[in-house]
Parts: C-alpha cells; sequence; structure tokens
C-alpha cells in the first residue's frame, strides 16, 4: 500500500513551531511519518538483524538522534525535513548492523556493505511490494511464479535502480526528494526510474495478468 505524504501546510506550520522551541510539534510531526520510517525499515531489515531487533525498535533509536540534531538540520535547511527523517533513520539502522556485527552476528551485513549507513532494498524485498501490491486473491496460485518472474527482472537491475523504483513508486517521493535521498540530481532520478520501469516492463505485464505464463 502506497504512503500518503503529510499534508504540506500542516508540516510548515508544525516545523515553524518546532524551530521556536516547541517539543511536542516536533514529535507530532515525526509521529505522522513514524509509519513511513518503519516501512521503509521493515524493507530493509536484513533477517539475522530483524530476529534482534524489529522496524519500531530501530525508528525509535533514531527519534532519540533526531530530537538532539534537530537544530543542526533547522540552521542548515539544506534537504527537506521529510528526507532528512529518512536518512537520520537509515543511519540508526546502519550504527545497529554495526553493533550486531561487532558483538559476533556475521550474516547481518550480506545484503550492503557494512560502512554504507544507508541500506539498500534487497530485490527479494521490492519483488514482494510489487507482488503484493498487485496481484488479486483470485490469482494466489500462480503468485509465487509471478514472483520468480519479478523477482528476475528487478534481479538485473542496480541497487540505486531499484531504490529510484521503490522511492517513487511505493513511498511516493518526488524526483527533488529521490536526488536528495540518495545523492543524484532530480534529472538523473526521472531518468533512472523511466529506464527501470521500461526494463521491467514484461515482468509487470505478468504481473498484471499472470495468464501471460511468463512470455517475457
Amino acid at each position: 500500500m502506497e504512503v500518503p505524504p503529510i499534508d504540506s501546510d500542516r508540516e510548515t506550520r508544525l516545523l515553524s513551531a518546532a524551530r521556536a522551541g516547541d517539543s511536542q510539534a516536533l514529535s507530532h510531526l515525526f509521529q505522522s511519518y513514524q509509519l513511513e520510517l518503519e516501512r521503509m525499515i521493515d524493507l530493509r531489515l536484513e533477517p539475522a538483524l530483524r530476529r534482534r531487533m524489529d522496524p519500531a525498535d530501530i525508528v525509535q533509536e533514531a527519534w532519540v538522534e533526531i530530537v538532539k540534531r534537530f537544530g543542526e538540520w533547522s540552521a542548515s535547511g539544506t534537504i527537506p525535513f521529510r528526507v532528512w527523517l529518512r536518512l537520520s533513520t537509515l543511519q540508526s539502522l546502519g550504527q545497529a548492523r554495526r553493533r550486531h556485527v561487532a558483538a559476533g552476528i556475521r550474516d547481518v551485513g550480506r545484503e550492503a556493505p557494512l560502512a554504507d549507513l544507508r541500506p539498500s532494498v534487497s530485490a527479494v524485498a521490492l519483488a514482494e511490494v510489487f507482488v503484493a501490491s498487485t496481484t488479486s486473491p483470485s490469482a494466489a496460485a500462480q503468485r509465487e511464479e509471478v514472483r520468480q518472474r519479478v523477482l528476475a527482472a528487478l534481479s538485473e537491475l542496480d541497487e540505486i535502480d531499484r531504490e529510484v523504483i521503490l522511492l517513487r513508486r511505493f513511498e511516493n517521493l518526488s524526483n527533488s526528494e529521490i536526488a536528495a535521498e540518495l545523492g543524484i540530481e532530480p534529472a538523473a532520478a526521472s531518468r533512472r526510474f523511466a529506464r527501470a520501469i521500461l526494463r521491467l516492463k514484461p515482468a509487470l505485464l505478468d504481473l498484471a495478468d499472470p495468464s501471460r505464463g511468463g512470455s517475457a
């Protein structure tokens, strides 16, 4: 299910109050994005770490840092608040991964480099999002076959292209927000999305109509 964005007027009012020192306003802002942040972490939380922490734990750790660093973000104003929240939360995930690896968990870092503070969505997780958002109950018998076709197509994309698809199609980020979050130009985000969707088109047609039987 797609995550609707917060009302921009409400965000502006709450940000203004938070900058003036209203801690409740900052708390309300965070709560407005909390489900989005938990879903973001859920898609990037590796199985080994998931056995020890859940997305809500990561998000709550991020909240502690967000409170500490809000003044710093407010003074710089270099990236949108929503993007800063997301990056701060991903950083908390990266730090959690490092802690658990240091404690002797060897398989946590399989899907992304341990030094990366921005763990990426895996092809497996993104395939599940596509299938869950598209297949109907009547197509349940063909679900696994379709998932495998979508997974194969997604596995051929690089990590940034998968991120762009997730951020734009399922997390409702604009091209400018995607660019700020991934450190690329907005035009590059748009090009990457168009190119990736074109490459996925045969698999997405199979997803829309499983009876095609993998004609891609």
